[in-house]
Order: structure tokens, then C-alpha cells, then sequence
């Protein structure tokens, strides 16, 4: 018992060291936005590279998660006698608000933030990063500024289109095989829908896509010891973000959406 406790204190102050120097990171980052016109040409091919490619995973996602939240909802309807006329409303309001924002952020973390954290940490264990700062150019304004911005841009870009998506293939389930008319869940979704709701789930989006950026940077900048050290890295850079994407989206909830 005694032999725990140093053990459990060194764990704590190691966590606590990591989050400190992740958002010095982020605001070194942060200040380095002045730079955002020399940088514009880095930030445009980073959003690119995160949104263009994203795309046909965000369709897949965001497809069967719309179809199997009519069917599940309709499944719940059933069982409490609540009438399916309902059914548009409650899907849109769990897509909008909590589905496209969450789910497409988790799938992110593991593609792009696993992306940004092995990239550079391939940089930093073969001394590119050293290299850069030797010739006078900042790695923060180079390397984690333009990847940072993008991810906070980008993500709800992505959200929006994944909410269209979902709404389409909770649609097509709940005409084909829920035998409600597209014009009865459409009307749902019409009467639940509130821009506050919207702006909520683009608030949660942004809040993502700056975790996914800066953890994967952070992670990607701190690797060491080869080819080893980078998969630690990128592995832990996904697991961390993931974990702050679900504890940001209950803290953000019971602020916006209170009850």
C-alpha cells in the first residue's frame, strides 16, 4: 500500500506536466495566428488534406449512424406507445446536437490526429524539426499553427455536411422500413430544429478539432526513440484526444443545453 502511493503521486504530477506543456503548446500556437497571412498558403493544403480526404469516411459514418438513430428511436417509440409522427424530431435533435458532432470527431481523432501525430514525429526522430529551427524558421508557426487552424476550421465544415448525411439516412430508413412518409419526418425534423441547437453543435465541432490538432502536435512533437517512439506517440495521441473529446462534450453540454 505504501509502495503505491509515491508511484500514484509521480503518475499525477507526470499527467499534470503533460497537460501543462500541451497547452503552452496551444498558446504558442495561438500567437502565432499573426503570422496567418505569410502562413495562408500551409493552412489552405492542411485543410485540404484534413477535409477533402475526410469526406468519404465522414458519408459512411455519418449514414449509418442517421440510420440506425431512426431505427433505434423508432424501436424506443414502439416500446413507450409514443407516436412515430415524432420520430424526425428526436433524431434531428440527437444529430444536430450530439451525434454528427461527437462520432465525427472520434473517427477524426483516429485519422487525422494519428496522421498529424506520426507525420511529426517522424520529423522530430529523423531532426527535422531541429533542422528548421537551426535555419531560423519557427516549427510552431511552420508545422503545428497551420495543422491547429485547420483542424478548428475544418471540423465543422465536416459536422455540417455529416449532419445532412445523417438526417438523409435516417430518412431513408424511416420511409422504407420505419412506413412513415418522407413528409411527416421531414416536418419533425423542420419543427425540432433550432439555430441555437446548430450553433451548439458547431461550438462542440470547433472545440474538437483544436484538441485533435494541438494533442496530435504535442504528441508528434514530443516522440523519441524511433520508429518505436512515433507509434507510442501516435497511439497515445489518439487515445488522449478521444478521452478529452468526451470529457469537453459533457462539460460544453451542461453549459449550452441546460435543462
Amino acid at each position: 500500500m505504501n509502495s503505491s502511493v509515491p508511484l500514484i503521486g509521480r503518475r499525477a504530477i507526470a499527467f499534470v506536466s503533460h497537460l501543462g506543456s500541451t497547452f503552452l503548446l496551444l498558446f504558442k500556437a495561438v500567437y502565432h495566428f499573426k503570422s496567418i497571412p505569410r502562413s495562408l498558403g500551409l493552412i489552405v493544403d492542411q485543410c485540404f488534406m484534413i477535409g477533402n480526404k475526410s469526406i468519404p469516411l465522414i458519408v459512411i459514418i455519418s449514414v449509418f449512424v442517421g440510420a440506425v438513430s431512426s431505427w433505434q428511436a423508432a424501436y424506443q417509440f414502439k416500446f413507450i406507445g409514443a407516436p412515430l409522427r415524432y420520430l424526425g424530431s428526436a433524431v434531428g435533435k440527437a444529430v444536430v446536437i450530439e451525434l454528427a458532432p461527437v462520432l465525427s470527431a472520434l473517427v477524426l481523432a483516429g485519422r487525422v490526429g494519428a496522421g498529424i501525430a506520426a507525420e511529426l514525429g517522424t520529423m522530430r526522430v529523423t531532426e527535422q524539426i531541429d533542422a528548421l529551427d537551426s535555419m531560423g524558421i519557427s516549427p510552431i508557426r511552420y508545422l503545428v499553427m497551420p495543422r491547429f487552424l485547420a483542424c478548428v476550421i475544418m471540423l465543422p465544415i465536416l459536422v455540417i455536411f455529416a449532419n445532412f448525411v445523417a438526417i438523409a439516412g435516417a430518412l431513408l430508413v424511416s420511409v422504407f422500413f420505419v412506413d412513415i412518409s418522407y413528409e411527416t419526418f421531414l416536418n419533425g425534423v423542420r419543427f425540432s430544429f433550432s439555430f441555437a441547437d446548430m450553433m451548439g453543435g458547431m461550438f462542440k465541432a470547433a472545440t474538437f478539432g483544436a484538441i485533435i490538432g494541438i494533442f496530435g502536435c504535442h504528441e508528434g512533437f514530443r516522440a523519441s526513440g524511433g520508429a518505436r517512439g512515433v507509434g507510442i506517440s501516435t497511439t497515445f495521441a489518439v487515445v488522449i484526444s478521444c478521452v478529452m473529446i468526451l470529457i469537453s462534450d459533457y462539460v460544453i453540454a451542461i453549459i449550452l443545453f441546460r435543462l
